[in-house]
């Protein structure tokens, strides 16, 4: 039996990444995020790639995990899932806390604290009833060491690594596991560009001088060999960064 994986996030980056990787390593795979237009054309791009031309390889699901009918609507439409990738999230804003805007930390908890509940509570009894259930929840390295003007997003990843470790206390009796993943400096299409409000030439700045920082599909390959060990196996948490990276705000830059 082909098991399925649900990701959210999907429609680029990271959850685009991990939705095309899970497809090639046999998941059927559930694509949900807010922008199906995306959706569909990787849907199109994953089921042209599978070889044994099945139609339920992929498939879209318009989801909001900041809207509670959205997440209802999702577990509605799933007969099962064996997988959740919880990769929605993202940054906001880059000041210091005397100067955030509590506007912005309300849209961060939103989609990295409270869319990981929604959607981890919805669900949960499809995974433990299917026997073997996995919650991948994609963090970043600001879960666990904080740095300079990033407190809103080093805050909400802070509660969603808790949710997590507590996750796998809650659920030692059930039949699902339960991985956080921490990656560093990811350079993606979208990430920093929301970061810094649509302003190119700031989200480009992080990356600067960075001889290679981690790309979309580091953090995928991580994703699937968590997913693919044996049953019984759990891997707590994989801290994920660029080999010249050792901390947040520890980056080996060249110059140009």
């Amino acid at each position: 039996m082909r098991k399925t994986a649900v990701i959210t996030g999907a429609s680029s980056g990271i959850g685009a990444a991990t939705a095309r990787r899970l497809a090639a390593e046999g998941f059927n795979v559930v694509l949900a995020a807010r922008r199906r237009d995306r959706l569909e054309g990787l849907v199109k791009e994953i089921q042209d790639a599978d070889p044994s031309g099945r139609p339920n390889a992929a498939m879209a699901v318009t989801l909001d995990v900041t809207s509670q009918e959205s997440v209802d609507a999702l577990a509605a439409a799933l007969p099962e899932c064996h997988v959740l990738v919880n990769n929605a999230g993202g940054a906001v804003g880059l000041e210091p806390v005397a100067q955030a805007d509590p506007a912005d930390w309300q849209a961060m908890y939103d989609t990295n604290v409270l869319g990981l509940l929604r959607v981890t509570k919805a669900l949960l009894p499809k995974l433990i009833a299917g026997g073997a259930g996995h919650v991948v929840n994609i963090t970043s390295l600001a879960a666990h060491v904080p740095y300079e003007n990033g407190a809103g997003y080093v805050a909400a990843k802070h509660a969603a690594a808790a949710i997590n470790d507590t996750m796998r206390l809650e659920l030692v009796a059930e039949p699902v596991r339960v991985t956080e993943i921490a990656p560093g400096l990811v350079q993606t299409e979208e990430f920093s560009l929301v970061r810094f409000r649509g302003d190119a030439d700031k989200a480009a700045k992080p990356y600067e001088g960075v001889p290679e920082p981690l790309v979309a599909d580091d953090v995928a390959d991580c994703v699937a060999w968590a997913v693919t060990r044996p049953e019984h196996v759990n891997i707590d948490r994989i801290d994920v960064q660029p080999r010249v990276q050792a901390a947040p705000y520890k980056i080996h830059r060249v110059s140009s």
